[in-house]
């Protein structure tokens, strides 16, 4: 048999080779020209209804959304960038979604532009809307804080707001959209300063916008939550029990609206006893307030996990968190079915957050399989729900891998949980435990 020449073959094969890479660069400027196209359509769409439309339409299929996106960030580093108002709004919520926030922050701050432009409070409060939201996403919250400064502070905004005050329209949707933003703003700003571990920074900023509202029961709820998030956990604590005894006392609340009050403060306060190491006073907390909500699916879960990750009750806690998914299965679907009624209970996602206690407890329990299939899915339905990213069900995940031997598989689930890691002094120390799990399994 006759062979080519070494030198013939090494060309044809070169040839091959080229003719390969010109179809792919044929192939990814037809894609691209497509995307493009794509992209430039949204121009067309007009209305708040056939903007939201476009939005839901283009975020069922996120893959594809991630495409169009990248590339329309391109295109709006093109001068003049081509897109319109509401293109950018579309573009920027769909980046969100898919959590592409470098994008995200580039077509809202093209939509805080135009609609500067257009002197338009209502895009203004979108695009700020979605820059803070992709601040906290990335964990920036000193960019957060500015951004809610600016956004509280907006001349457009407040002139907005000033002329509805002054219309003696006080029954007004737009007005009250305006109060609520602001309120929200500044709200988020204080829980950004929190963030930064400032907490004598974001209580002075609270007295300041509460004055002598400060120490109601509203704001000490607001205290509550800056002293949890900077670790002050006995002030917090503190915090909650007034805020009760403020509720207790207040004759102006409705008494379903304070007992719901009262509730959430005493749910805060079970979080607090955890972060304090004084787990029989979260449970008994906990066991009091499904008492009273037996179905409520936020209890059961938490109950359940705290049994589970202190090794105690395992038969119960898995079969509280078994109820938590049903019960909020439940909820959600009655919700969804509202908007569709075609809607099925399979097509319903379950939280990141309550698969993640069923695979701990199963965990506990040395049902190492199972508990992977769950924590799997948790870190899955996370993603795709758009859930904040999880360093500890990444480290479960890890533990429960390790656990069937899968060290490599374990240490690469720990390392995605270092990159999710918050601020928090919690999410800190959890993060150097996992640092030293994964030192020592590599």
């Amino acid at each position: 048999m006759r062979t080519l020449p070494t030198k013939l073959s090494g060309m044809i094969t070169a040839l091959a080779v080229l003719a390969c890479l010109t179809a792919a660069r044929i192939q990814a400027e037809e894609r691209d020209t497509n995307l493009r196209q794509q992209a430039l359509k949204l121009n067309e769409i007009t209305g708040t209804e056939a903007r939201l439309g476009e939005q839901e339409k283009l975020l069922k299929d996120k893959a594809a959304a991630k495409k169009l996106v990248a590339e329309a960030a391109r295109m709006a580093a093109e001068k003049p960038q081509p897109f319109t108002y509401n293109a950018t709004l579309i573009l920027g919520t769909v980046a969100l979604g898919v959590k592409d926030y470098r994008a995200a922050e580039t077509f809202y701050r093209l939509h805080l532009d135009q609609a500067k432009q257009l002197r338009s409070a209502k895009g203004l409060m979108a695009a700020y809307r979605g820059l803070v939201a992709s601040a906290f996403a990335k964990h920036k919250y000193a960019q957060a804080e500015r951004l809610c400064a600016e956004a509280s502070q907006n001349e457009i905004i407040l002139a907005a707001f000033q002329s509805l005050v002054g219309s003696g329209k006080d029954k007004n949707e737009e007005l009250d959209e305006l109060k609520g933003f602001i309120s929200t703003m500044l709200e988020l700003q204080i829980d950004a300063i929190a963030r930064q571990g400032d907490a004598d920074r974001a209580i002075k900023m609270v007295d300041r916008i509460l004055g002598e509202q400060a120490d109601s029961w509203a704001g000490l709820d607001l205290k509550g939550r800056v002293f949890r998030l900077t670790g002050k956990n006995e002030e917090a604590l503190k915090a909650y029990e007034d805020e009760i005894q403020r509720l207790k006392e207040d004759n102006d609340l409705k008494k379903k609206k304070k007992e719901e009050y009262i509730d959430n403060a005493r749910y805060a306060q079970s979080g607090v006893y955890i972060e304090l190491d004084q787990v029989d006073k979260a449970v008994e907390t906990l066991k009091e307030l499904l008492a009273k909500h037996p179905d409520n699916p936020t209890y059961n879960n938490d109950l359940g996990y705290v049994w589970a990750d202190h090794d105690m009750n395992l038969a119960e806690a898995e079969k509280l968190i078994r109820k938590a998914l049903e019960e909020d299965r439940k909820q959600r679907l009655k919700e969804g079915q509202k908007k569709n009624p075609k809607l099925k209970p399979e097509e319903i996602k379950e939280p990141g957050a309550y698969l993640d206690s069923l695979g701990w407890v199963l965990y506990k329990q040395k049902k190492y399989v199972e508990a992977r299939r769950y924590l799997r899915q948790a870190v899955e339905n996370m993603i795709e729900q758009d859930e904040p990213e999880s360093i500890e069900i990444y480290d479960h995940l890890g533990d429960v891998l390790l656990a069937l031997g899968q060290k490599a598989e374990a240490v690469a689930a720990w390392k995605k949980g270092i990159q999710a890691a918050g601020n928090s002094k919690r999410e800190q120390k959890r993060k150097e435990e996992v640092q030293k799990k994964i030192k020592a399994n590599e």
